[in-house]
């Protein structure tokens, strides 16, 4: 199974002059922990739910007036629809990361985004002999 199989095709950008307030408050309305910075055709960065925790918060800095720029993650770690889920999880095994934008191999425009809820629901799904182990674990 490909990326592209289990991707979400709808990403919601946030621009980089926005706050780390208003990233957080998108966040919450669309219940997301990471957005890419910038739009499909200009990926400037990622800005996460741990990177206000820590670059914000923590630090004492303002959410108003810090910029989205000032604490997205770089460099941005991507795949390609193409990619197969084990190389997609080999990545973000690799870097730390949960999250990661999907994006064309020849224009390198973000076309999907893919999470590891996502990876692992369709690997539970998939997995008839994973499904009967917790079956029989919740059973007994």
């Amino acid at each position: 199974m490909n990326v592209g199989d289990v991707m979400s095709r709808e990403v919601e950008f946030i621009e980089p002059e926005a706050s780390a307030q208003e990233a957080a408050e998108l966040m919450g309305e669309i219940d997301v922990g990471a957005l890419p910075v910038g739009g499909a055709e200009r990926l400037l960065g990622i800005v996460t739910d741990r990177d206000i925790l820590y670059r914000v918060v923590a630090s004492g800095r303002d959410p108003v007036s810090t910029r989205v720029r000032d604490i997205a993650s770089r460099p941005v770690i991507s795949c390609r629809p193409t990619d197969t889920l084990n190389a997609a999880m080999d990545a973000m095994a690799a870097n730390h990361i949960r999250r990661m934008p999907v994006q064309d191999a020849e224009t390198s425009a973000v076309v999907g985004w893919i999470t590891l809820a996502d990876i692992s629901r369709t690997l539970l799904v998939g997995s008839s002999g994973l499904q009967q182990a917790l079956r029989e674990l919740t059973e007994a």
